[in-house]
């Protein structure tokens, strides 16, 4: 089985930082792209940042230039370095992977989130 393993949450205060990590284990064959995506209370899950296998990223507009991703090919490991947070940044994260299972196609994986609260 899967899993998608994050930690990094808590509590900063506006214009602090955090890193969230995300560590895939399982039986995993290859892993195509990995991400983050936040979800506040009333509002969709959107994407925040986004990392494929060849390096190309994906940012949200607002996250540009405060926010960055990396991935560790080896440990299969992805992080989000956050800086200069602001309020608006509260939500919860998950992790997610598009990734491959050995002799199984195609599948996307989520973690069970972390909360980032950013106070006034």
């Amino acid at each position: 089985q899967v899993r998608l393993v994050e930690s990094g949450g808590g509590l900063v205060q506006t214009g602090g930082s955090l890193r969230l990590s995300c560590e895939a284990s399982g039986n995993i064959f290859r892993i195509n792209a990995m991400g983050w995506y936040r979800q506040a209370p009333g509002k969709q899950r959107e994407l925040v940042a986004a990392i494929t296998s060849g390096g190309s990223t994906d940012y949200a507009e607002s996250v540009k230039g405060r926010f960055t991703i990396s991935r560790d090919g080896a440990k299969r490991t992805v992080s989000l370095q956050m800086n200069n947070l602001r309020p608006k940044d509260t939500a919860v994260y998950y992790c997610n992977a598009d990734l491959v299972v050995a002799h199984a196609p195609l599948r996307n994986y989520w973690s069970q989130g972390t909360q980032v609260t950013v106070s006034s």
